[in-house]
């Protein structure tokens, strides 16, 4: 049975993406409603000898814009909506990790123009990081898109987050997380204080404390363009069963890869806030005992930068992403 979807959240308001094309992406907005996700792109129609794609992920793309306008016009790139979130359907099958990367990947797989093996790198901010993670460990599974590298921005593995809930104040810090995994009681209080309400109040707890990197996540009506997503209910109920899974099976994955050994083979990069996760943990400790064969790397941002490292700080964030794809191709 196929989940409810208000298809009105693809054209209601379209303000956003006409920004986003005037970055020189197109949008599939023409055909979003058939093809269940919303993306942008870049260069994929054009794709030459085994140059990367470079996969942005968040819930909505809005998040890149900043680093979308510094990346070199040579990159392609694939930035959707996650399943669920924004102008994209709700999966008609668990919202995992898993199955939320893999429906991404398919979109991916039928966009590109020849039918062979091409190489992406992933780069993910918080729930996408942790899609990204999971693609990651399960590299060696036919998409026929091998992943060169994966860039996780400001979190640690999801067992790990759970693990480190001991006491009131980091509970409280991260309520959301027990919340928003009861799917049914989330989704009926969210609706009932209005989606964007809640969203613009996790937004002020999150941001950081730099008028500058402040300046640049209201920039282009941004916050307003995530809250007024979250108005529908479809959206409300697929972020809900998004952190369900992450309570469930997500975690049941991480346990057995521990078990069996299966890590992460590819190399990583972590970008990550020191003020925010930096200041709960030692953010490239906890991700080395998941390394398999990759290497990890680790850049803090400091200087108050918070949750939003992409629109915070997007010209070290670019830096960063764009130094770490050269060193993949």
């Amino acid at each position: 049975m196929e989940p409810a979807w208000d298809q009105d959240c693809i054209t209601q308001s379209t303000a956003d993406v006409d920004y986003m094309t005037s970055l020189g992406l197109q949008s599939n907005i023409s055909t979003a409603a058939a093809d269940k996700l919303f993306y942008y792109q870049r260069g994929i129609s054009s794709l030459s000898g085994a140059v990367p794609i470079l996969v942005l992920l968040h819930g909505y793309p809005q998040t890149w814009r900043h680093v979308i306008q510094r990346l070199p016009s040579d990159i392609p790139i694939f930035v959707p909506d996650l399943p669920g979130y924004g102008r994209s359907a709700p999966l008609s099958v668990p919202n995992n990790k898993h199955n939320a990367g893999q429906a991404i990947l398919q979109t991916l797989r039928s966009i590109i123009p020849h039918k062979g093996i091409h190489p992406i790198i992933l780069a993910g901010h918080d729930r996408s990081a942790r899609i990204c993670h999971r693609l990651s460990v399960d590299n060696q599974e036919p998409t026929g898109l091998p992943i060169k590298g994966t860039i996780l921005l400001d979190i640690i593995p999801t067992i790990e987050q759970w693990s480190r809930m001991t006491n009131p104040g980091s509970i409280i810090r991260s309520f959301h997380w027990s919340l928003l995994a009861n799917v049914e009681v989330a989704t009926s209080m969210i609706k009932s204080q209005g989606g964007d309400v809640f969203t613009k109040m996790l937004f002020s707890r999150w941001a950081g404390r730099n008028p500058a990197g402040d300046a640049t996540l209201q920039e282009n009506d941004a916050v307003n363009v995530y809250a007024n997503s979250f108005k529908y209910e479809s959206v409300i109920r697929a972020a809900c069963e998004d952190y369900r899974a992450g309570a469930q099976e997500d975690i049941q994955r991480q346990e057995q890869d521990q078990k069996d050994g299966r890590k992460l083979d590819v190399d990583t990069l972590l970008l990550y806030s020191a003020a925010y996760l930096g200041s709960s943990c030692d953010v490239k400790q906890v991700w080395e005992a998941w390394m398999g064969s990759g290497k990890l790397e680790g850049q803090a941002f400091e200087e108050g930068v918070g949750h939003f490292i992409a629109e915070e700080a997007p010209a070290a964030a670019t830096l960063a992403i764009v130094s770490f794809y050269r060193s993949h191709y």
